[in-house]
């Protein structure tokens, strides 16, 4: 048997089959730079010492939930390693898709761009190496701990991106204006806990992750009323989205002057990005 086949077996025991292999290939690819061809050759079988002793943790930690990304240190987003830690959330696949919309969107010579709650950057940076001098990017996030991870990652791929720190539930009073604002806010109620993983709940960031079931659209009512003085006329909103309340969030927004209001599906055909413009 080989390593990713053992490793696979032994998750099996913390996480469904389906996961444990996907956890696997994880641990060998990003962790030891072993592809399934490589396993395949047989090049698992020369592993030191050293090496062995660190997949022994590695599972150790991922049979306690201990998020693979933050056991290995990394995440990919939108081709990129991002560096991740505890104090800020993973990136997630379905965050492309928000990402990838914003680069779609744009339209001017040169963009204005602004990320709020941007967390690992991995939005930020992602769209500044897409569209390098064609786009000046700035990112703001509450937690200082996300930031310097941020700023981290942009330094380490290269991106030019202008990281502020800011409260986005009381904003720092200023005259810029952005063509595009994006973001990804905390928006997971409190009442949906009980239905997340114990990797989630136990190791990433509350403060990324949730809002009070009395107060779930905190984050999307201060985005609205930001954008309504800080975007240029035309511009344009991009935000991921509860699942569960897309038209609620709709309103918002709607209620806020917003203009050609709509919703998107992500890759697993949830509702999960708006998009809503500023009047000319």
């Amino acid at each position: 048997m080989n390593l990713l086949s053992e490793i696979s077996r032994r998750l099996q025991s913390a996480y469904p089959a389906g996961e444990a292999r996907a956890l696997a290939r994880i641990v060998m690819e990003d962790g030891f730079n072993l592809s399934q061809t490589d396993i395949l050759l047989g090049k698992d079988k020369h592993l030191s010492a050293e090496s062995l002793a660190r997949l022994e943790n590695i599972i150790r930690r991922l049979l306690l939930h201990e998020p693979v990304q933050y056991i290995l240190g990394q995440a990919q987003f939108m081709g990129h390693t991002f560096q991740v830690r505890p104090g800020c959330l993973i990136p997630r696949p379905e965050t492309e898709d928000l990402a990838n919309l914003v680069l779609h969107m744009r339209q001017a010579a040169q963009s204005s761009i602004l990320d709020l709650c941007t967390g690992s950057g991995c939005i930020a940076v992602s769209l500044a190496l897409a569209l390098g001098n064609q786009a000046r990017i700035t990112a703001t996030d509450i937690s200082p701990e996300a930031l310097d991870i941020a700023r981290a990652n942009a330094k380490r791929l290269g991106a030019t991106v202008d990281f502020l720190s800011d409260d986005l539930l009381n904003p720092t009073p200023q005259n810029r204006r952005w063509d595009i604002i994006v973001s990804n806010p905390p928006y997971v109620r409190e009442c949906e806990k009980s239905g997340m993983e114990a990797n989630v709940l136990e190791h990433e960031p509350h403060l990324a992750l949730f809002v009070p079931d009395n107060d779930a659209l905190r984050f999307y009512k201060a985005i609205a009323r930001y954008a309504q003085t800080h975007l240029r006329p035309g511009g344009t909103v991009a935000v991921e989205i509860n699942r569960f309340l897309s038209q609620e969030t709709a309103e918002v927004f709607k209620n806020h002057g917003f203009i050609g209001i709509s919703i998107h599906n992500d890759r697993y055909d949830a509702p999960r990005i708006l998009q809503a413009h500023k009047a000319e």
